[in-house]
């Protein structure tokens, strides 16, 4: 398997992996590979740059950049997303099925809200119709 970046017409980059060097021709030829991010079929081979072990001691991300380093455009879309749910919504934490209900109900104030909930209490909520949707990324833990 090689890893290989690509970058389509809409500057999106990203990386995937190919069986080989043959396989990859038959991907374009067949129009099989199209952007990860906004589907665009226009993609093409980025620069690559050597696969170079960094040492031991420095924080490096899976892809090898510096943790540090500038984000990808997925990176910081996916950011700019959280940014903005998390200032268009309250965070009623562990009470979170128990507010959406009392909204759901008209018992509480209509709002956005966010917060955590068992597994039993998200398929009570669905069950009862009550319109939720899961965040993809979880709080993190604070030393």
């Amino acid at each position: 398997m090689i890893k290989y970046s690509f970058k389509c017409s809409n500057g999106h980059e990203f990386d995937s992996w190919i069986q080989s060097v043959d396989a990859l021709d038959k991907l374009k030829t067949s129009g099989m590979i199209s952007c990860a991010i906004c589907g665009d079929k226009k993609v093409e081979r980025a620069l690559m740059s050597p696969q170079v072990r960094p040492a031991k001691n420095k924080a490096k991300r899976k892809d090898n950049r510096p943790l540090s380093g500038p984000l990808t455009t997925a990176e910081q879309a996916f950011m700019e997303l959280r940014a903005k749910i998390e200032a268009n919504t309250e965070d009623v934490g562990s009470n979170f099925a128990k507010e959406a209900r009392a909204i759901h109900e008209g018992e509480a104030e209509e709002r956005g809200i966010r917060g955590k909930a068992t597994v039993k209490e998200v398929k009570t909520l669905v069950e009862d119709g009550v319109s939720i949707t899961p965040l993809p990324w979880a709080d993190r833990k604070t030393n």
